[in-house]
């Protein structure tokens, strides 16, 4: 069988930081005989030249390779492409690890569309992500139609053939943005680039030693020598105008601006801040034009202008102040839907300082700029920036964020941004919205894996992004509609709780930490009317939520004996009812306290009031218990009649009507319809 996909890993020194990569090459579900993994030892000289080669004796597929040190990962990459055997190359790095069905859904997409790069969905626990390049699956697409720019890592499958028939390789020794150059050297020819959003394939994990790849100080005139060769690529690919700018403003504001903003440039002594002016202003003054400078939000164009003006001092004074600004947001409502949604509204806005003031702008005239009060320390008494044309560009955003592994999944939500004032001409942006977060997943993605899940919003302008935490502020109130919750199939607890100290909004999914019963202490439990005995918690639940199975305890008062009886939980009109047994036999008769293990054998039990057991076994619920409201009951057994009526039809007349003709059949089926709703 040919090889589909070759994965290609550069090793140094590597130490115990290899290990989460080779388990997860060893759990891929792309069988073994279709995928090969090419270690290339760049003269490591701990024990991993020895390691990999007693690895490779056991497992066919992979290989190592070893050569002389080159001081970088350019060489081994370079080696590994012109030895790889595969339809595609992967690219991985020794201390990061994929997801175990990475390699299988990379391929499939990318030979179901001939695709020339394939990008999986990352997630990082130290790095910025681009998420906005996975918010969807994108089957074709090529830099001209989408967000590629933002994503120039090499850790990406492409198609070999593609990487030699353009002769795209790696600059070869110690450098810096080869990345980069790599990246824009293959986006411009290809054809098809394909983005797997729906997956998280690709794990950059943090080191403890702190040696992740670029954690080094940079040199100034070395990285901009080098950043140089990546913007002539831009260039002889482009033609001036819009496309062309936008590619320059992506390096400008993250290699260029991005390294004299905070919290960089605070880091830096006074001679290496002259370092960095000296290097960066030569690019920004041939490279970046009106053009490129005009498309920046209103805070990064006073970077350029202070970085124009060689003022370095200003450089840090903005940084001090961008420091300062934060997103704020305000938790309003928050309540499950009946599809299983957690439903939230909120607003979100900047502010800066101790106090988190807002950032102000002021009007006048109908215009808007940025408030002098913001830039009186850089720029000159009178010099105003003006933002009316970024005023329908101030955005928020909602994500559901895995505490533990990183991985992040975009919530559907929808904002309007509100100009409000603040008196004497100042004024501030704030944006209101809604949004849902589903713990079970949307289209073309499954439900959240078990873990802390955080909730949060990025509210983004005048060139910033800034991420919050929803929930801390909230109006009073909110914890009321916010009840635990089980959902899926097979059931899984859900349990919203407000972090303590800060009281942020996490969802505990699968009982990572959290339990059902503290939170059900203080919530009612109610009692179904008539001869079944069954309790309602203040658990939501859904239709569609699969019933779960439970232990009912009952103890005597002195605690000194105990029964143990199985029980059913089930969706009963959105939420959890126990279906207490109507008998139970072994069961001395007389009055028992009742509780129920709702987080297994060895957690506390939920108590649940007293019951009767009598003579015959028979149980009844103790007559304190709040009775379920009376129109909820007669909806709720109004529906168990119908449902028992198709049952019945279906066992008595299905054999008969399968025999009928088609007509006759139909008109049967239309009956039973009316006659059971």
């Amino acid at each position: 069988m040919s090889i589909k996909v070759s994965v290609i890993i550069p090793v140094y020194n590597p130490g115990k930081y290899i290990q989460p990569c080779i388990d997860s090459l060893l759990r891929q579900t792309l069988p073994a005989n279709e995928f090969e993994v090419l270690f290339v030892d760049d003269g490591s000289t701990d024990e991993s030249p020895a390691e990999l080669d007693a690895l490779a004796e056991q497992h066919p597929h992979f290989r190592v390779i070893h050569i002389p040190n080159s001081g970088w990962p350019g060489k081994p990459r370079n080696i590994g492409v012109g030895e790889a055997k595969g339809e595609y190359v992967q690219f991985v790095d020794q201390d990061d690890y994929l997801a175990s069905d990475a390699l299988r859904r990379l391929y499939e997409m990318g030979h179901r569309n001939g695709s020339d790069i394939v990008i999986g969905k990352v997630a990082s626990n130290f790095r910025g992500v681009p998420h906005g390049v996975f918010k969807v699956d994108r089957e074709k697409c090529t830099i001209h139609d989408a967000p590629l720019y933002d994503s120039l890592t090499p850790h990406k499958m492409f198609r070999t053939e593609f990487l030699r028939e353009n002769g795209i390789a790696y600059p070869e020794g110690k450098r810096r943005l080869e990345d980069q150059l790599y990246m824009m050297e293959a986006y411009f020819p290809a054809k098809v680039v394909s983005i797997l959003g729906s997956y998280t394939c690709y794990y950059y994990s943090k080191r403890d030693d702190g040696q992740n790849a670029g954690s080094a100080r940079i040199i100034p005139s070395g990285y901009y020598g080098n950043l140089r060769e990546v913007l002539d690529v831009v260039m002889a690919n482009t033609e001036p105008g819009d496309f062309r700018d936008l590619l320059l403003r992506r390096f400008y504001r993250v290699e260029m601006l991005g390294r004299l903003s905070e919290p960089s440039v605070l880091k830096y002594d006074e001679a290496y801040l002259g370092e960095m002016l000296e290097a960066v202003q030569p690019l920004a003054e041939e490279y970046m034009g009106e053009g490129v400078r005009d498309g920046l939000g209103g805070l990064t164009r006073v970077r350029s202008t202070l970085l124009g003006r060689g003022d370095g001092d200003g450089l840090v004074r903005f940084a001090r102040f961008g420091t300062s600004v934060k997103g704020a947001t305000r938790l309003e409502t928050a309540e499950w839907r009946p599809d299983g949604k957690l439903a939230v509204t909120l607003s979100a806005r900047l502010v800066h300082g101790d106090d988190a003031e807002p950032v102000r702008l002021l009007r006048r005239d109908g215009r808007f700029y940025l408030h002098p009060e913001l830039v009186e320390d850089v720029l000159e008494a009178g010099e105003l920036v003006d933002v009316t044309d970024e005023m329908d560009q101030f955005r928020a955003e909602m994500s559901l964020r895995n505490r533990e592994t990183a991985v992040e999944w975009p919530c559907a939500a929808e904002f309007t941004s509100h100009v409000e004032d603040l008196g004497d001409g100042a004024c501030e942006v704030v944006l209101r919205g809604s949004g849902v977060v589903s713990p079970q997943g949307v289209k073309g993605r499954g439900p959240v894996s078990k873990g802390f899940w955080d909730i949060w919003v990025s509210v983004r302008g005048l060139g910033l992004v800034r991420k919050a935490r929803l929930g801390a502020d909230r109006v009073a109130g909110v914890e009321t509609e916010l009840r635990p919750a089980l959902l899926g199939s097979p059931a899984r607890p859900v349990i919203p709780y407000f972090t303590d100290p800060h009281g942020n909004l996490t969802l505990d999914v699968a009982r990572r930490s959290k339990k059902l019963a503290p939170y059900l202490e203080d919530r009612p439990v109610q009692r179904m009317p008539g001869n079944r005995p069954e309790l309602r918690l203040d658990v939501f639940t859904r239709p569609k939520t699969a019933p779960a199975r439970t232990e009912l305890v009952l103890s005597s008062g002195d605690g000194d004996r105990t029964h143990v009886v199985s029980a059913e939980i089930r969706n009963v009109a959105g939420r959890a009812h126990i279906a207490v047994p109507a008998r139970a036999g072994s069961v001395p008769a007389g009055r028992w306290n009742l509780a129920a293990r709702l987080d297994g054998e060895k957690a506390p039990a939920l108590p649940l009031g007293t019951v009767t057991v009598r003579g015959n076994g028979r149980l009844r619920l103790d007559d304190t218990l709040p009775e379920v409201d009376a129109e909820l009951v007669r909806t709720t057994l109004a529906k168990r009649r119908k449902a028992a009526l198709r049952r019945r039809l279906r066992a008595v007349g299905g054999p008969v009507v399968r025999r009928l003709p088609a007509p006759a059949r139909r008109k049967l089926r239309g009956l039973a319809a009316k006659l059971t709703g």
